[in-house]
């Protein structure tokens, strides 16, 4: 059996737990943890990758994320049917794909309440990518699987998503995942009509 995936749930929550009891003030290290583990993953693709693998990494990943995109807009808004939530507030939460502090924040300008419910919605779809990826891409490929975690890709499940999906699947993860955070900034306030 692959320990991978219960040692990410066991580290998760042991975090939680230790950051219950101990509330340490960290500061901003997990920013530069993070990118120490962005630096390593790029270290470790440019070992063995060519420009052609580049390039076909690059079309699959913004492909990728636009679909991403365009059913995390579908997903919502079939949800906010079901949950009496406005077309525009729906659809505006799904196109976070899961950058919950932008998000929020945005959608805070019209409505505190869905502005809340994006930034929550936005937030567990990055926790449920770590914690549900490694158990997907056994069942589906890993570059389908990616896509449940949006904008997260390039950075904060960039790791989970390589450690799973293999060395592969990193720079598709990485450019599906800055594809979405360039269009997040402009879509938002688009679908809100400002």
């Amino acid at each position: 059996m692959n320990r991978f995936p219960v040692m990410v749930i066991a580290s998760l929550s042991l975090g939680f737990i230790a950051g219950r009891i101990l509330s340490p003030d960290l500061g901003n290290l997990y920013e530069w943890v993070l990118y120490a583990l962005i630096f390593l993953i790029g270290v470790d693709l440019g070992k063995g990758l060519d420009f052609n693998a580049l390039r076909k990494s690059g079309s699959l990943g913004v492909f990728l994320a636009i679909t991403t995109i365009l059913g995390s807009i579908a997903g919502a808004l079939l949800a906010g049917l079901f949950l009496g939530i406005p077309p525009r507030y729906a659809s505006a939460i799904g196109a976070g794909c899961g950058w919950y502090s932008i998000t929020g924040p945005i959608i805070a300008q019209y409505s505190a309440i869905y502005g809340t419910l994006g930034f929550l919605a936005n937030l567990l779809r990055e926790i449920l990518t770590v914690i549900l990826y490694p158990f997907s891409v056994r069942l589906i490929p890993p570059e389908v699987g990616l896509t449940m975690g949006g904008a997260t890709t390039m950075d904060t499940t960039l790791g989970i998503i390589t450690r799973a999906g293999g060395k592969e699947i990193a720079l598709i993860a990485f450019v599906h995942g800055f594809v979405i955070t360039m269009v997040v900034p402009i879509l938002l306030p688009l679908i809100l009509g400002r």
